[in-house]
């Protein structure tokens, strides 16, 4: 149903430094470099970052979150450590979450800008 998503982000090589060793985790490379704008994806880009420089830093009351899919915890893990080592902060350590599907284990972030993003991945019994 979705084609891709974007989000703003006030400092556009900081931002693009955070995704790309976060969305690396995921298997998701850098595959559209302008000058205000950078996409990542496996074959096209399904995932970009505009440059908003007058952009608030994104309220965590505002609800609003990505997710995405990962193959294996491994992958989770991954995504979280390296959001944490490019500037991100965590917002939900990796580890299984009690929901309505069986075994959703994930890990939340925020960016360097507030925006809250999700890795996930349903692992067998």
């Amino acid at each position: 149903m979705i084609d891709h998503i974007s989000v703003g982000v006030s400092n556009l090589e900081r931002a693009a430094k955070f995704y790309e060793a976060t969305l690396a985790a995921l298997g998701l490379a850098r595959l559209v470099t302008r000058p205000r704008t950078v996409g990542f994806g496996k074959t096209y880009p399904e995932f970009w970052i505009n440059l908003r420089e007058a952009m608030p830093r994104v309220a965590p009351e505002s609800g609003v979150h990505i997710c995405l899919r990962a193959k294996t915890t491994g992958e989770v893990d991954a995504f979280h450590a390296a959001a944490l080592a490019t500037g991100g902060a965590s917002d939900g350590a990796p580890g299984i979450r009690p929901h309505d599907r069986v075994r959703y284990y994930a890990a939340f972030v925020t960016d360097p800008d507030g925006n809250r993003i999700e890795a996930v991945t349903f692992p067998q019994e």
